[in-house]
This record gives C-alpha cells, sequence and structure tokens, in this order.
C-alpha cells in the first residue's frame, strides 16, 4: 500500500492510461500532463495563490514519480536507468524551484527539458507506427 495519496493517484493514472492508449503515446500525455501542471503552478505563484500553485506542484510531480515507478529496468537497462534519473532530477529541480525569486526561469528550463522528452516520445513513437496500417504515416502516404 502506497502512503501518498498523490503518488497512489499518479500510479493509478498511468496504469489506467496505459490499459487504454499504447505505452509510447500514454508516456507523451502524461509528459504533456506534467508540463500543463508546471504551467499552472507557475500561474497560480504568480498570482501569489501559493497553496493552488503547490497542489499543481505535487500533481506534476506525482506524475513524474509514476512514470519513473513504471520502468522496466530489466528490459530497459541503461535507457531505464537514465529516464529514472532523469525524471527524478525533473522532481528534484521542480521542488526546488518552487516559490523561489527565478522560478520564472526556473520552471521555464523545466517545461523545455520535458518538452523535449515529450517530442522524443512522439517521435519514437511515429517511427515505430510508421508503416504500420492505421497509423497517420500510412494514412498520409496511402
Amino acid at each position: 500500500m502506497m502512503h501518498n495519496p498523490m503518488a497512489y493517484m499518479a500510479n493509478q493514472a498511468y496504469r489506467g492510461t496505459a490499459t487504454t492508449v499504447p505505452p509510447l503515446k500514454a508516456v507523451s500525455m502524461l509528459l504533456g500532463g506534467t508540463i500543463t501542471f508546471l504551467q499552472k503552478s507557475l500561474a497560480a505563484q504568480e498570482a501569489r495563490r501559493f497553496e493552488e500553485g503547490h497542489e499543481y506542484l505535487m500533481k506534476a510531480t506525482a506524475i513524474l514519480r509514476g512514470l519513473s515507478h513504471n520502468l522496466d529496468f530489466a528490459k530497459g537497462g541503461d535507457v531505464a536507468e537514465h529516464l529514472f534519473q532523469t525524471y527524478n532530477a525533473m522532481i528534484l529541480a521542480s521542488l526546488k524551484a518552487y516559490g523561489r525569486p527565478h522560478a520564472r526561469q526556473s520552471f521555464g528550463r523545466i517545461i523545455a527539458g520535458l518538452s523535449e522528452l515529450r517530442e522524443a516520445w512522439e517521435f519514437v513513437d511515429t517511427t515505430v507506427r510508421g508503416g504500420k496500417p492505421g497509423s497517420a504515416d500510412s494514412a498520409r502516404k496511402g
């Protein structure tokens, strides 16, 4: 049993998404959700609604925690290890930046990094689906 309700909810969201959409698409969607929550957290901080900003921050970090806890190290090897380190670095950077004088710049760098990661997963997803029937690429080719 998990002791942190937010982590439990993130884990459940990850598992629910993972069973209804392809895994690469799910990761992309979850990273998009993380980005959105960080943007909302920053906006709330700047409006001096710190409690609301903190709630959004907890949602964003819970998604990253869920992603990191659902990596398959046996299959993923070094890639899984690097992703685990990346997700945890993003969590720590977000927590450290929250409420600080330069939060806008820090959150901007974190969001940019997460956006690049999401775009990379979307590229991999597109590449993997590239020649398969029903994919966006095969629809454009035909």
